[in-house]
């Protein structure tokens, strides 16, 4: 279940001031201070405290990627993984999947636990999506971004032994990972597990699970889930959707709850 990720718009206010501050204070000892270059690379990239420059934050990240400074081996990885969505995304950079498939394999390093997690957990969403999909080269790449603590991995790993998808189905397998993860704060293993339970016809459960993660968006906006669960906002609103969907169905049906064709009417408009 999530913890209280609710910011106010206050609280909104008070980061952007924080960014603002620190693009200043990193602009000042971008020189002498490899951090700061790595941390004006995602700020002019992602936006953060200034307008996005994608080209601004691309140069910053290859000055990392690039710097035979022993001071900057530690920043390698993150620059790789950051560089590799740039050529992904095709933002300040001609797009490229060829080259942020070699950035991210760089900065995943083997699956090495001191390397970028992200980039082991994004090369199993690229190798289960891309055409022809490479399924085995996926599991093995959630697989490790799992073993060091990804909870998107998690949730992706949990679905594959579903469904059969890199390795042999085992239901029981895929249970454990999407629980776990749904237990962590994965919402689209939680979306997954409302799926499952109103397909087993466990509808009482269904719908106590499904009426919790539908109503998310009361308390919670979706990139504030995002920044605390570490997980990609498009998942989160699948999740979302499909619990929003079987709730309504429930309604609708009178399956486990009493039946409220206007009420399933309103959780149908969140899908």
């Amino acid at each position: 279940m999530l913890p209280g990720t609710h910011t106010s718009s206050s609280g909104q206010r008070g980061r952007l001031g924080w960014y603002e501050e620190a693009l200043e204070q990193f602009e000042e000892i971008k020189e002498q201070d490899h951090q700061a270059t790595y941390q004006l690379g995602v700020m002019y990239y992602d936006g953060l405290g200034t307008a996005a420059n994608a080209e601004k934050g691309v140069e910053y990240m290859k000055k990392i990627v690039d710097s035979p400074c022993p001071k900057t081996r530690h920043l390698h990885f993150a620059a790789a993984y950051n560089l590799g969505r740039a050529y992904y995304e095709g933002k300040g950079v001609q797009r490229s999947t060829e080259e942020a498939e070699r950035l991210w394999l760089f900065a995943a390093d083997h699956g090495n636990p001191k390397a970028s997690v992200k980039a082991q957990s994004i090369l199993g969403l690229y190798y289960s999506s891309k055409e022809p999909k490479e399924l085995d080269k996926a599991f093995y790449w959630h697989s490790e971004a799992c073993g060091n603590g990804n909870l998107e991995s998690q949730g992706a790993l949990g679905l594959m032994y579903f469904y059969g998808q890199g390795i042999r189905q085992d239901t029981e397998a895929a249970l454990q990972c999407l629980k776990e993860a749904a237990e962590r704060g994965n919402v689209y293993a939680q979306g997954n597990l409302v799926e499952y339970y109103y397909n087993m016809k466990f509808f009482t459960k269904c719908v106590a699970f499904s009426k919790r993660i539908a109503d998310y968006d009361e308390v919670h906006d979706i990139p504030t889930i995002a920044q605390v669960t570490d997980c990609l906002p498009e998942f989160i609103s699948r999740g979302m959707a499909m619990a929003s969907f079987y709730y309504a169905r429930c309604l609708q049906l009178g399956l486990g709850i009493t039946k409220d064709e206007a009420m399933a009417k309103h959780y149908y408009s969140k899908v």
